[in-house]
């Protein structure tokens, strides 16, 4: 019931702004920006890794809305149209200067028993191999800076954002099939990249 009232809250707030949006209301803005502040920041964050350089290009996209809101076409959504938005201008930023990501190696596996069965390689099994856990992260992050652009995306967006898979091809513009098939190959990359430094997968 909770959870009901709240999505009926969204859905009239954003109907609110829509509608301020068709009729050129000068508060429209505003009201976007309380309103999706935070899931753009977290976003960009979760793009990045890095909570200033989130922060900065938080700034950025709300600018890049600002100077498009009256383009705004009413039949999409607001927060598909701002998840776009924020993901072409993070990538865009990568494109230039290439940065570490924080991201958690948990959504490899489906369960958390799975999570728990993975074990760093020992140097019994290969003595050439010390891995300390901050050594460990980094091999993480290089994994997935390694993804195509697409699988990251989309990774990001269903298990960090909690989008759906339609909500995630809206944002995307493909197809549900492409998103369930760029999350799975996602997952195979990302076992297949950690192999050398995993065991009992």
């Amino acid at each position: 019931m909770f959870l009901h009232s709240l999505i009926v809250k969204f859905v009239v707030q954003e109907s609110g702004i829509l509608t301020k949006i068709e009729s050129h209301d000068p508060s429209a803005f505003r009201d976007l920006f309380d309103m999706y502040h935070q899931m753009v920041f977290n976003l960009c964050f979760r793009m990045t890794g890095n909570r200033q350089e989130g922060e900065d290009l938080t700034q950025e996209v709300f600018l890049k809305v600002y100077q498009s809101l009256n383009n705004f076409r009413l039949e999409s959504k607001l927060s598909t149209w701002l998840y776009r938005i924020t993901i072409n201008h993070c990538l865009n930023q990568q494109m230039k200067k290439k940065r570490q990501r924080w991201l958690s190696l948990e959504f490899v596996m489906e369960s958390e028993s799975d999570v728990k069965n993975l074990s760093l390689v020992t140097t019994k099994n290969n003595p050439d191999i010390v891995l300390e856990q901050k050594e460990t992260e980094l091999i993480v992050q290089k994994c997935i800076n390694s993804l195509p652009a697409k699988q990251r995306i989309a990774i990001i967006l269903h298990r960090y954002e909690g989008l759906s898979y339609q909500d995630i091809a809206d944002v995307m513009k493909c197809s549900v099939a492409s998103v369930e098939s760029r999350l799975f190959r996602a997952k195979q990359n990302l076992v297949l990249k950690l192999r050398p430094y995993l065991k009992d997968l």
